[in-house]
């Protein structure tokens, strides 16, 4: 059994940026992949980012590539998901998601443990 808790979110400018967090329980955090979902009001979620249980492997979607970046603290069991140059768009609930021995890639299904969310809201 892992808990997810997200931190961080809260209202930031157009421009500017962000980092999340998301504390896991347990001791066999290592073993998980790690991944950072997005949804907006009225549209399906969204998979930000992904990083693999040996953090070896990062994945992102074109939309947020080269602005968001993902890292993770095994001896603290926390994954971070560090936001540049937001956008309005970006305005969603963030969460986090954990895969057993997976390696963070897009596909929602593989994650079994979830946080609750945190929300994230831009404004011009």
């Amino acid at each position: 059994q892992v808990q997810l808790v997200e931190s961080g979110g809260g209202l930031v400018q157009a421009g500017g940026s962000l980092r999340l967090s998301c504390a896991a329980s347990g001791r066999t955090f290592r073993s998980y992949a790690m991944g950072w979902f997005r949804q907006a009001p009225g549209k399906e979620r969204e998979f930000v980012a992904g990083i693999s249980w040996n953090g070896r492997r990062t994945f992102y979607p074109d939309s947020v590539k080269g602005r968001f970046t993902i890292s993770r603290d095994n001896a603290n069991n926390t994954v971070y998901l560090r936001m540049n140059r937001m956008t309005l768009e970006d305005t969603a609930v963030y969460s986090c998601a954990a895969e057993h021995w997976g390696i963070g890639n897009a596909d929602s299904r593989q994650y079994t443990y979830w946080g609750q969310g945190t929300q994230v809201t831009i404004s011009s």
